[in-house]
């Protein structure tokens, strides 16, 4: 997986993101914000899964499903690749 697009974006702590590239700016919510931050840190997947299951009531399981589909919707904007 390439994550090289999000280092380039800007993120708040109100979860605004400014993609600086193309003029794009998103939005996203806590835990979306939770797992872009670990992303642009170069934490790998069973790290965040990890992380997610320390931070948040939830158990590996949805905490992967929820990853993966945070990682869906971040290639169907271009924003990560394969």
């Amino acid at each position: 997986m390439n994550t090289e697009q999000l280092m380039t974006l800007a993120v708040n702590k109100n979860g605004f993101v400014f993609d600086p590239e193309n003029g794009i700016s998103y939005t996203v919510n806590e835990t979306g914000l939770f797992i872009l931050q670990k992303l642009q840190s170069g934490v790998t997947k069973e790290e965040i899964i990890n992380c997610l299951t320390e931070e948040y009531e939830v158990n590996p399981k949805n905490a992967e499903s929820d990853l993966d589909h945070f990682m869906a919707m971040l290639k169907a904007l271009s924003l990560i690749e394969d």
